[in-house]
């Protein structure tokens, strides 16, 4: 590794760099940064500096070094993972929370008054302590009758550090009102170095609610002991991102063990993943999608994820409605597949074809900066809303009709709740592109979260039918383009159990 101050190496350019990636990987189950080595390395630079380390082989060597080893190993899991939270995160989902979940629950376990949480990849956090107020607010007077366990797990330590302090500056809270600020917290006068700006502690009746533990998602691939801990209600969001494929579902699989007859899972806001259909029956509900317990699960499919977003930012997500125009699903409600034979993605980097790979009907290459779109992806990925932002603005400045990019501006504008900015993205996606089929699927979720089913059901028939279209040409692992690896027959799956759902509640 290059000495701080110049600029990152190439991938590979240290001999003994590929051996420290993969040990890396296979420890924390990061498999995100298989293909982003330029992030991987800037974190790998940090820890060098502050380890002293002159390059990969003397850091690989200090990670072997017994008790100094374990530690920086903990250094190096907060470093590599992304630990932006607030309170509150994803107002949909906490919604569906107070609404819906956890009142079911608390009616469900009234008998034994007995409710169990569990926050993987819990963070600083915020998401645990968000739990106890909204347990503590539905419970009122009652809550001292009731056992409330609710556990927060992460890999770092010192992520879990800060979590068990309770301690907070205002960009945790920035979407808390003032008053529910002084219901919840109390203030901290500034201190210079550390707060300047004076802080908040959380008040001791919600802290004690729950309980923190070291924990890697990845021992959820193991087998579930026969008295090991069962949860009524499971989030794990925004962590499946650093995941493979494979090693999505087998986490997933593992969170669906722990979960109790009738529990709940909650996975991340933009983590869509229909390949779970085949262990875990999706819900559909106002702004989100949960999961529950299935009774006979079948064998497993691998899952997929697609590019999360963080913080909402001031800038809109369309400009002066840019594209408002585009045509009505209606007009889309008939598939269009052309007779041309699909083009072939591109040669990966290693110079060889990816298998099983092909570019279904309207995706042809078209001369687009792919790795421009990697790079918002990576951005959005590792929560850096912002560059991934002007990325994306930028790249559209360039090109505002390349369909992928504004597939991208209405994933963005979902994940930060600008629904109807949402639409209007995926729609110009459609118009531009009417065989996008992971566009049609998406806008099928974002109409059934916006209660218009029979709009929702003509967007996800285009899914079905052009992702059944694309198993009879080419087969069903065919690898859908922006589908972050999910094959036709995962998505034809996922869009005719939820539009069955659709039917369910109509009727």
């Amino acid at each position: 590794m290059p000495p701080p101050g110049s600029s990152p190496p190439a991938p590979g350019a240290d001999p003994a760099y590929a051996a420290l990636k993969a040990r890396i990987i296979a420890r924390t189950g990061h498999h995100y940064y298989a293909d982003k080595d330029d992030l991987l390395i800037e974190r790998l630079r940090r820890r060098f500096r502050d380890a002293a380390a002159a390059d990969c082989a003397a850091y690989a060597a200090l990670l072997s070094d017994g008790t100094r080893g374990e530690a920086e190993w903990a250094r190096l899991e907060a470093e590599i993972t992304v630990g932006e939270t607030f309170f509150f995160r994803y107002a949909e989902q906490f919604q569906a929370l107070r609404e819906r979940i956890l009142p079911a629950l608390i009616a469900a376990r009234a008998p034994e008054r007995t409710l169990r949480i569990w926050s993987a990849g819990c963070s600083t956090g915020a998401e645990p302590y968000s739990l106890a107020i909204l347990v503590q607010e539905l419970l009122g007077e009652a809550l001292p009758d009731w056992r409330v366990s609710i556990l927060g797990t992460d890999i770092s330590t010192e992520a879990l550090a800060t979590a068990r302090a309770a301690e907070y500056g205002r960009w945790a809270l920035r979407t808390m009102p003032a008053e529910e600020r002084l219901r919840y917290f109390t203030r901290l006068p500034p201190a210079p170095g550390i707060r300047r700006e004076g802080g908040y502690a959380l008040r001791p009746e919600f802290r004690g609610l729950v309980r923190f533990e070291r924990g890697n998602l990845l021992t959820l691939t193991e087998p579930l002991a026969r008295d090991g801990e069962r949860f009524d209600l499971i989030l794990c969001r925004n962590v499946l991102i650093y995941f493979d494929a494979r090693t999505v579902a087998a986490v997933v699989r593992g969170l669906g063990r722990r979960l109790r007859t009738d529990g709940w899972l909650l996975l991340g806001h933009a983590e869509p993943s229909p390949a779970f259909a085949g262990f875990l029956d999706a819900v559909s509900l106002p702004g989100t999608v949960v999961y529950r317990t299935r009774s006979e699960p079948s064998a497993p499919v691998p899952a997929i994820h697609v590019a999360s977003a963080c913080p909402p930012l001031e800038t809109p997500v369309m400009r002066d409605g840019a594209l408002a125009d585009a045509p009505a699903l209606a007009d889309l409600a008939r598939p269009v597949v052309p007779a041309q034979e699909p083009a072939p993605l591109p040669v990966s980097s290693s110079g060889a074809a990816p298998p099983a790979q092909s570019v279904p009907p309207g995706h042809a290459s078209s001369g687009h900066d792919l790795p421009g779109r990697d790079r918002i992806r990576a951005l959005a990925d590792a929560g850096d809303t912002g560059a991934a932002w002007r990325a994306l603005r930028i790249a559209l400045d360039t090109d505002p009709t390349d369909p992928a990019l504004r597939f991208y501006e209405g994933l963005l504008a979902r994940a930060l709740g600008r629904d109807a900015e949402a639409e209007r993205a995926l729609r110009a996606a459609l118009y531009l592109d009417r065989g996008f089929v992971m566009a049609h699927y998406h806008l099928g979720l974002l109409l059934i979260a916006l209660g218009r089913p029979d709009e929702a059901a003509r967007a996800l028939d285009n899914a079905v039918a052009l992702s059944q279209a694309l198993c009879e040409a080419l087969g069903p692992d065919t690898v859908l383009p922006e589908g972050d690896g999910a094959t036709a027959a995962e998505i034809a799956a996922g869009a005719s159990a939820a539009r069955a759902a659709l039917d369910r509640r109509s009727s």
